[in-house]
């Protein structure tokens, strides 16, 4: 009996690519780059079967960094791209390389029918609030008032909320992560790789030249453990320096709020323990903002339905395929002419 060897196990280094990796020095698209290569290596992704697809951004380079297949295509087209190459070929790794801009502005509407049709894609959204690549104009996710080249007495739009967009457009993975977090991000894009169907996580990502410090308030070092909420299924969604801080939920407003254990009766059984398989409970953790509640961060919501490329392959099963003849029919059904025949005479 012939024994095939497994694959040996590979390292992070073995996903990046002989390209020079080039954005702005201090950029959090090379944290997101590490985490990636990690994420493929200990998740054991081989290159081979992994495609990278982008659009048009600074976070669209990623192809270029990742020694696996990949494709930089348009402006916000790289949802239907992935499509394709995901309906041709179910068996490869496809993942998705975008930015806030890239993403939900010109590719709003491609990001929201992949999320529906539930392809089995992850895609990693990397919010900085600013156009980066033409150099800061606001970008879907910009606060009112911000400052930039097109908007120089400060926007005046409501900013969009990446994963309210992906919960309501039907996603059944969503998730967020910090660039700067190494490990906590790179566990989150192994969790969205291990899901079957359309996985989004957005990434919070740091543009030093046009946007720097826009999530200070959250992410400094300092301040984290006071203003995020790490949360994990099935465990108490607690956070605060000394973890006495948790969510609990007000049972007269049907909404989050913030308590401190110990405060006023709050005990430890009060706070509110995370079911990532509650749509409902994922949208009150995406809607959470500084300062009056910490920004929720991890695993959302993971409830798995069967994938587009796995409803279309049972479909094929179920039928016949279809014969020359068949076509033929079809192609010459309902109404149809042949140009350059005479017309008829009345």
């Amino acid at each position: 009996m012939n024994v095939v060897a497994s694959p040996a196990a590979l390292k992070p280094d073995d996903f990046a690519s002989d390209q020079e990796v080039r954005w702005c020095p201090g950029c959090g698209d090379y944290a997101i780059l590490k985490a990636a290569q990690k994420a493929l290596a200990e998740s054991g992704s081989r290159p081979e079967t992994t495609v990278f697809v982008s659009g048009i951004g600074c976070s669209s380079r990623f192809p270029y960094y990742l020694d696996t297949y990949g494709f930089h295509t348009i402006h916000g087209r790289a949802p239907a791209v992935a499509t394709g190459i995901k309906l041709a070929n179910p068996d490869l790794d496809v993942w998705i390389a975008t930015g806030d801009g890239d993403g939900l502005s010109i590719g709003g509407n491609h990001l929201m029918h992949v999320l529906r049709r539930n392809v089995d894609v992850q895609i990693l959204l990397f919010n900085n609030e600013v156009y980066g690549l033409t150099k800061g104009q606001y970008s879907p996710t910009s606060r009112i008032g911000t400052r930039s080249p097109s908007t120089p007495k400060g926007s005046k739009d409501s900013p969009l909320s990446a994963v309210a967009l992906a919960l309501g457009a039907g996603a059944r993975f969503v998730a967020r992560a910090v660039d700067r977090s190494q490990k906590h991000l790179a566990e989150v894009l192994k969790a969205a790789r291990e899901h079957r169907g359309a996985s989004f996580v957005e990434i919070f990502q740091n543009c030093i030249v046009y946007n720097d410090a826009v999530f200070a308030n959250f992410t400094e070092k300092h301040l984290a453990a006071d203003a995020q909420v790490l949360v994990e299924h099935g465990k108490p969604m607690t956070f605060g320096a000394d973890g006495q801080r948790g969510l609990r939920l007000n049972p007269e407003t049907i909404a989050l709020e913030a308590v401190t254990i110990g405060d006023r009766g709050v005990g430890e059984g009060d706070i509110l323990v995370h079911n990532q398989t509650n749509r409902t409970l994922a949208g009150m953790l995406a809607a959470m903002e500084p300062p009056t509640m910490p920004v929720a961060i991890g695993v959302l919501y993971d409830d798995p339905a069967p994938s587009l490329e796995q409803r279309t392959a049972d479909n094929l099963e179920e039928s016949d395929p279809p014969s020359l003849a068949d076509l033929d029919a079809l192609l010459r059904k309902g109404h149809t002419w042949t140009v350059g025949a005479p017309a008829e005479t009345a």
